[in-house]
């Protein structure tokens, strides 16, 4: 049994033949592929409008932007997330502020949102960065209504969650991304996520206005479109309208992305069908497990167990092959929120579940004999690991072959 990850991208001929042909083509970048493929995710999502970018980490740095975050202001995010969900506050010259999570989903929680936002002057926060965390979706039709009535803005970190989906009080099925709650939606296109660009980023929106600022501060501010030129010189001139940056993704990335995204439902079903196991598989275990109501669509970026015992299973595991993860380190803890005055203590829910999360793994490329490798070393870890702990590679041969 090879080494077994958390997540891993999954490659095909297609994908590497449309790569070919794009390099075969007359554009390397800037080219037919970009729009092709923000067209398509645009419709799958169900959006208006997709921005392509170089990484998610872009999109929400071109999101707080064009929604216009000035230094001085504060925006809540959640600290369980990865550190770009709040460091495109920073980037800003703003400032990230966090609110703990619900034991229950890991999600950031609504009421400690309020609690914030009503706990300060009205006018300290500019908006709220909520984050459909492993795939599970945020509850952004309430995010919503809290946002309204305090005048903020919601960026939605959908960087797990293309495919997943919630409904709401009017029984509406809202995909994530769809832009019907959330001012911008950000997705990434990391190899582990569930689409595979190498790297890369979209933005989604419906709104227009949003839409060509966007697509103005990702090519350096510049633009040639004659309608908006304040002075033309020919078909060569062009103007830097604003302050933007190269957050440009190649046709390169964008072919990829366009071929990984016609294997988007399917994945998401293998994913689903992997969770199902898991879940099955360790209902009565120890582990605690996180539960979606009927009313939601997880997309399963990752399957997380939680238990007392992470490091030593975490160890165990890979003594055995098998490549767990930790997501994540609550980001007020890193050392640059410490230096900004966050503390250990200040977030308990999060830092709970710091100790205990454990990701799993989880790709729809991952086979029934490798979930199945992963499922047994479970259970051996609580039957038998704990009293008779493999450490060297010996005792690993052994445990393997009992296997």
């Amino acid at each position: 049994m090879k080494n077994i990850p958390y997540g891993r991208q999954h490659i095909t001929a297609e994908d590497i033949q449309i790569v070919v042909d794009t390099l075969q083509s007359d554009f390397l970048t800037q080219g037919p592929m970009v729009e092709a493929f923000e067209k398509a995710f645009a419709k799958y999502i169900g959006a208006e409008y997709a921005v392509a970018v170089s990484n998610g980490t872009a999109a929400l740095h071109l999101s707080a932007l064009a929604l216009d975050l000035k230094a001085g202001q504060k925006v809540i995010t959640t600290p369980i997330t990865f550190a770009a969900s709040a460091n495109c506050v920073e980037y800003c010259g703003a400032e990230a502020v966090f609110a703990d999570i619900d034991p229950t989903t890991a999600l950031l929680d609504i009421n400690k949102v309020r609690e914030l936002i009503e706990s300060h002057p009205k006018g300290t926060f500019a908006g709220i960065i909520p984050v459909d965390f492993a795939g599970f979706p945020v509850d952004l039709e309430a995010f919503r209504a809290l946002a309204d009535e305090h005048n903020l803005w919601i960026i939605e970190d959908a960087c797990h969650a293309p495919g997943g989906w919630f409904e709401d009080s009017k029984g509406v099925k809202n995909n994530c991304g769809n832009g019907t709650y959330a001012d911008l939606a950000v997705f990434s296109f990391h190899p582990v996520k569930h689409i595979a660009c190498g790297e890369g980023g979209m933005i989604t929106t419906n709104d227009r206005a949003l839409y060509e600022k966007l697509l103005l501060l990702r090519t350096h501010g510049i633009t040639k479109n004659p309608d908006l030129l304040q002075e033309n010189h020919g078909n060569w001139y062009y103007e830097m309208q604003t302050l933007g940056y190269n957050y440009r993704l190649p046709d390169l990335n964008c072919a990829l992305g366009l071929s990984q995204l016609t294997r988007a439902e399917a994945g998401i079903e293998k994913r689903l069908q992997i969770a199902e196991k898991y879940n099955q598989a360790l209902e009565n275990s120890p582990f605690q497990l996180i539960t979606v109501p009927e009313d939601k669509g997880h997309a399963y970026h990752l399957y997380i167990i939680q238990t007392d015992k992470r490091k030593e299973l975490y160890d165990y595991l890979r003594v055995n092959g098998i490549y767990a993860q930790i997501h994540y380190i609550p980001v007020h803890t890193m050392p640059y929120y410490k230096n900004k005055g966050w503390k250990k203590g200040m977030l308990p829910n999060a830092e709970k579940y710091y100790e205990k999360c454990l990701s799993l793994p989880m790709f729809p490329s991952l086979t029934n004999e490798e979930q199945e490798f992963v499922i047994e070393h479970l259970n051996l870890f609580y039957h038998e690991a704990l009293s008779n702990y493999p450490h060297s590679e010996e005792r690993r041969i052994r445990t393997l072959a009992a296997v």
